[in-house]
């Protein structure tokens, strides 16, 4: 036992966002409509308790579609993917639903724009993630540059500076955005771009709140996955004003010589992360014998999105 005088802050909004809630329910009801297997390309979501238990019901994740069945019943993930993977898609003749979350279509959206008036596209974000290589491969012509820092601006090599456009990963830090951004300003004073617009709305009110509790907590406790870029970014946001912070997959990998009596712990929680891990958490602080736990004050999010035509009927209303 740690000390029942230590207290829990619970960090408000946190969890599910509605891109999240959005790509689950769609797997769920292609299992209703279709019945199983129903396959997704790559993970739904970065969080594995949620992969295990659509896996539970007969849900097939593949990472290339070469793996998928001619004809099968095909999801793409909530990270969107490039035009190349809905070319094959459609010519192996697989039934294609897409989850991509609305504001990843947007970024999309918006460097293809830029592309076809002729702009050369940078993208900040970190290479290799799905989103930014589905962000990449909806771009089909000129060239394309990766960006995840300050630094990697000044190494840049562009054809024309004057003809350069800059779009932005939803799930990044804020901050770390906002520095790359006055960065290629500097650098490139007519680059266009969106600003911080890129960011998804939860991204930003998750951080948000994190940037309020860390300066009245002792310690962070981020539950999320390890390969989710919005959780990373929430543990990097805690520390930022000196308190310790850990990314916690559940309640497994909490340690006991992080508490001590008296502390104030502050828990929140990934876009892709189920409120059932939170609550495990919080599960096990209470058998350290903790027993204050305070909630944030926040306005509630109330965005939700709307599924495709195919599986709207008979469709719960959730809002994140």
């Amino acid at each position: 036992m740690i000390n029942k005088r230590m207290e829990i802050i619970l960090a408000q909004p946190r969890g599910f966002c509605a891109g999240v809630v959005r790509a689950i329910e769609i797997v769920e009801r292609a299992l209703e409509v279709y019945g199983p297997p129903v396959y997704v390309l790559h993970e739904i979501v970065h969080n594995q308790h949620v992969v295990e238990d659509l896996r539970s019901r007969g849900t097939v994740f593949v990472k290339m579609l070469a793996e998928v069945p001619k004809g099968a019943v095909t999801i793409f993930s909530a990270h969107g993917v490039a035009a190349a993977m809905v070319e094959e898609a459609a010519s192996r003749g697989l039934e294609i639903i897409d989850a991509t979350c609305p504001l990843v279509t947007k970024v999309h959206l918006q460097a293809q724009r830029y592309s076809a008036q002729g702009f050369e596209i940078i993208i900040i974000g970190h290479p290799g993630h799905p989103e930014i290589e589905g962000t990449r491969g909806r771009i089909r012509a000129g060239r394309v540059h990766v960006v995840s820092d300050a630094e990697e601006v000044q190494q840049l090599e562009v054809e024309d500076p004057r003809r350069l456009a800059y779009v932005t990963q939803t799930t990044l830090s804020v901050d770390d955005t906002r520095d790359v951004i006055t960065a290629l300003r500097q650098r490139f004073p007519l680059i266009r771009g969106p600003e911080l617009d890129g960011i998804c709305y939860a991204t930003q009110n998750r951080q948000n709140a994190v940037r309020r509790m860390s300066t009245e907590v002792d310690l962070l406790l981020v539950v999320g996955a390890r390969n989710s870029s919005n959780s990373n970014r929430l543990r990097e946001v805690g520390e930022r004003p000196g308190a310790s912070a850990y990314l916690v997959q559940d309640a497994s990998e909490l340690d006991a010589s992080w508490f001590r009596p008296g502390m104030r712990v502050g828990i929140t929680a990934g876009a892709s992360t189920p409120e059932v891990l939170v609550q495990g958490v919080l599960s096990a602080l209470h058998g350290y014998g903790v027993k204050q736990v305070t909630e944030m004050d926040a306005e509630p999010e109330n965005i939700t999105f709307r599924l495709p035509t195919p599986l709207q009927k008979g469709r719960r209303q959730y809002s994140s």
